[in-house]
């Protein structure tokens, strides 16, 4: 283990949206509160007024600054020069510790600190999928060529740190044990999002909050939704609060379908002030590796009806009445009508508040992130070859 004095941390990721922000700020301020010096490298062309008003409440905890560049989402030549301009600001910048999240963020991680071990310089080089390149099947050329680049960036990589149990069987299905060190560290909530969010007089029955693409499941939220009132035998009320590329989409579906009035769409804006303008959160992903909106909405004690993908079914517990079959607009239906009508639906579907802090919250997280930083890291003094870790999950 190095020595136990502050490190120089940068997070590596593309978009500054959804849950990897969430994960990467958490960290951020954990480990600044502890003395650490930490910096953001992240793309450009993402994001909006909300996302920037994020940039500036954690910008306080980035003594090593943000740079922001684009970075596209799919594979291009461009991918050369956000990794030159990547490269000339974290040489400078002299990491301990370079942490790539999702694909891109966890290539130019990678990439960079094995080009700054072969100049015999001290860094770690860290990957947390977050889904991602996961969400890929080995049936497509696409699948099959991303889980390809995954097996070989580990040659490049000295711990994978998978935010769930599920995430991590799913690498090891599609990609294969990894080569190198791994580690299974769940999401977290900050300590100060315990806190209780009590619904408003005017609550609607059902929230959708996330980005507006078909990954995430709004048009199985619709259509659930419609399917809930006939099971319910009268009319309920629901909010969609984000954006997304297929926002204009759902309007139409929701005009569509006679919705109009009853399903309302707001901007994206803060979970814990969306929590207060409903009863129940859905999230009704086609796939998902360990979304925060679960976290965050038991966190504030609102409970959640979801699809059975990725980590929720950690979260909620495997046997949950909350859960319902992915893409399955009538199961999820079923869910939610029954969420209304049951009075005792709501002890029976939602996991015990001790256990479920202790499990997933954010200073646990942080801490143990952190111990994972020093184990990998030679001690002062010592330069790190460019070897591949052997020590296996």
């Amino acid at each position: 283990m190095a020595d136990q004095g502050p490190l120089r941390i940068i997070h590596c990721f593309r978009s500054p949206i959804g849950g990897i922000f969430r994960h990467v700020r958490d960290l951020a301020e954990y480990h600044a509160r502890l003395g650490h010096e930490v910096g953001i490298v992240c793309d450009s062309s993402t994001g909006g007024t909300y996302e920037d008003a994020l940039f500036d409440e954690i910008r306080p905890f980035l003594s090593l600054g943000i740079f922001r560049l684009p970075i596209r989402r799919s594979i291009s030549p461009s991918d050369l020069r956000a990794l030159w301009g990547s490269y000339r600001e974290i040489r400078n910048l002299r990491p301990d510790v370079l942490h790539g999240h999702g694909a891109k963020g966890g290539a130019i991680a990678r990439l960079i600190g094995s080009v700054l071990r072969v100049n015999r310089y001290r860094v770690a080089r860290l990957y947390s999928p977050h889904g991602g390149s996961l969400h890929f099947t080995r049936s497509t050329i696409a699948g099959r060529t991303v889980f390809r680049l995954e097996r070989l960036f580990e040659l490049f990589t000295d711990a994978i740190v998978f935010v769930c149990d599920f995430e991590r069987d799913t690498y090891i299905a599609k990609v294969g044990k990894p080569r190198c060190r791994s580690e299974r560290i769940y999401n977290g909530i900050s300590d100060r999002d315990f806190d209780t969010v009590y619904p408003q007089e005017d609550a609607a029955d059902f929230l959708y909050i996330g980005m507006l693409r078909d990954l995430k499941g709004p048009d199985v939220f619709i259509d659930a939704f419609a399917r809930a009132e006939r099971r319910v035998g009268r009319p309920l009320s629901a909010l969609m609060i984000g954006d997304g590329p297929d926002e204009e989409k759902y309007e139409r579906t929701m005009l569509q379908l006679g919705l109009g009035r009853r399903i309302a769409m707001m901007p994206a804006m803060k979970a814990r002030d969306a929590f207060a303008m409903t009863h129940a959160v859905v999230v009704p992903s086609r796939a998902e590796a360990m979304p925060y909106i679960v976290l965050e909405a038991l966190a504030a004690d609102v409970p959640v009806i979801a699809s059975r993908v990725g980590g929720i079914p950690e979260v909620l517990g495997e046997d949950s009445i909350a859960l319902a079959a992915p893409a399955d607009a009538d199961a999820l239906a079923a869910c939610m009508a029954l969420s209304v009508t049951e009075p005792k639906w709501r002890c029976q579907a939602m996991p015990d508040a001790e256990r479920f802090k202790a499990t997933f919250s954010a200073s646990v997280m942080a801490a143990t992130t952190m111990t994972l930083y020093r184990d990998l890291l030679p001690p002062a003094g010592q330069s790190a070859g460019c070897t591949v870790s052997s020590q296996l999950a």
